[in-house]
């Protein structure tokens, strides 16, 4: 019996069930929103909660081409766990980060500043083998990249002079938006007109990268005139909507991969007037049944959400009763008895009844990258549909 089959069979306190059909059609429905781009699956912070590797092998088995993390940390475990057959690139870099294993392993790396073109090429002449290299503009967002004008000349010319003495190749220029969300904000057109220009100078002097990229999931749904050669797809590989204010996952094609539950601990009766977690924030007003739903917030469950989540128990919505705590919250079955072991679920696609992500990230004033995101170690992932 494998380890999965295991852990859907066995009894537990609580389970992500991470359906891998959905996110493969939510690749297939992605790619047909940018048909001249290829497609990065972004499977950072374990991709987005779901797991990575196993995400990550499902993506490309959808037909994505290239795969995208944070961290370098990130992108040498995909490739120790075997996938080397595709593209793969970093961005978040340190001082002193694994830049020779990065360029031994194969993986592209983002380079935004003179220190880090320093230590890239360093780490090439170290590995003997030229690193693949994406020069990062900053045409906005004020994060990571490049400032335009002479920081950008400088960086463009000693990255083509690295590259003519063989130590690396210039393998992308990208960016990043600031309100690809919000389609029709300024900022919107102004960092395209300012990416098309950093990019010109660039070739201009030289570079022939094989990608431009600069469209993350919100411009890849609304923004075609920003796909250029590769479109970076995160949260919404997992079918959560990247712009909840222009429609929900359904209104994309794409359908929520992440259904979490748990089983009731204890059902048991209270008279009214009983208070309810720390701090009694909430009292029963009759008297009623109260289930106890065994994750808090060390499984990442937003105590934000005190007194507001909603679960499904029984085939009804129960909101949080009181207060999450680091490891359990109660429900208010209004008089229902649930046998213990009953099974609670938290949010999932929704087609079930079942609250969703988006509702959870309501309740807690917060986005539903965050909720999944966030879900902890201590919750197995229990994976279906791992075959196409």
């Amino acid at each position: 019996m494998t380890e999965t089959t295991a852990l859907r069979t066995a009894p537990l306190r609580a389970r992500a069930e991470i359906d891998l059909a959905a996110l493969r059609s939510n690749v297939l429905s992605l790619r047909a929103h940018a048909p001249g781009a290829a497609l990065m699956a972004v499977v950072k912070s374990d991709a987005y909660g779901h797991g990575a590797v196993r995400c990550a092998r499902a993506a490309v088995d959808a037909g994505a081409t290239w795969l995208g993390t944070a961290t370098p940390e990130e992108a040498l475990v995909l490739r120790a766990a075997g996938l080397r057959g595709v593209r793969m690139m970093c961005w978040l870099w340190t001082p002193g980060g694994p830049w020779r294993e990065a360029v031994e392993a194969d993986v592209d790396v983002s380079v935004s500043g003179m220190w880090a073109l320093r230590e890239v090429t360093e780490a090439a002449r170290q590995a003997g083998a030229p690193a693949r290299v994406h020069l990062k503009a900053d045409t906005g967002l004020g994060r990571g990249g490049c400032q335009p004008g002479d920081d950008w000349a400088e960086l463009v010319r000693e990255a083509l002079r690295a590259e003519a003495e063989g130590l690396l190749s210039v393998t992308g220029l990208w960016s990043h938006f600031a309100c690809a969300d919000e389609p029709g904000h300024p900022s919107i057109a102004a960092q395209l007109t300012r990416f098309r220009e950093m990019v010109a100078y660039a070739e201009g002097q030289g570079a022939r990268p094989e990608v431009r990229h600069i469209a993350n999931s919100p411009a890849t749904l609304t923004l075609p005139d920003s796909h250029f050669d590769l479109v970076r797809t995160g949260i919404a590989t997992y079918g959560i909507s990247p712009s909840p204010e222009l429609g929900g996952p359904a209104d994309f094609g794409l359908r929520p991969v992440m259904t979490l539950s748990a089983s009731l601990a204890l059902v048991k009766h209270v008279p009214g007037g009983h208070g309810v977690s720390y701090g009694h924030h909430y009292v029963t007003p009759g008297e009623t049944t109260l289930g106890l739903v065994p994750l808090g917030y060390a499984d990442g469950i937003p105590r934000h959400a005190s007194g507001a989540g909603p679960v499904l128990v029984g085939g009804k919505w129960r909101t949080v009763a009181g207060r999450i705590a680091m490891d359990q919250f109660v429900v208010d079955l209004g008089g229902d008895e649930p046998e213990p072991g009953a099974q609670a679920v938290l949010f999932g696609p929704g087609d079930g009844g079942e609250p969703t992500a988006e509702d959870w990230a309501q309740a807690a004033g917060t986005i539903a990258y965050e909720i999944v995101t966030r879900i902890g170690t201590r919750v197995p992932r229990v994976y279906r549909n791992a075959s196409m």
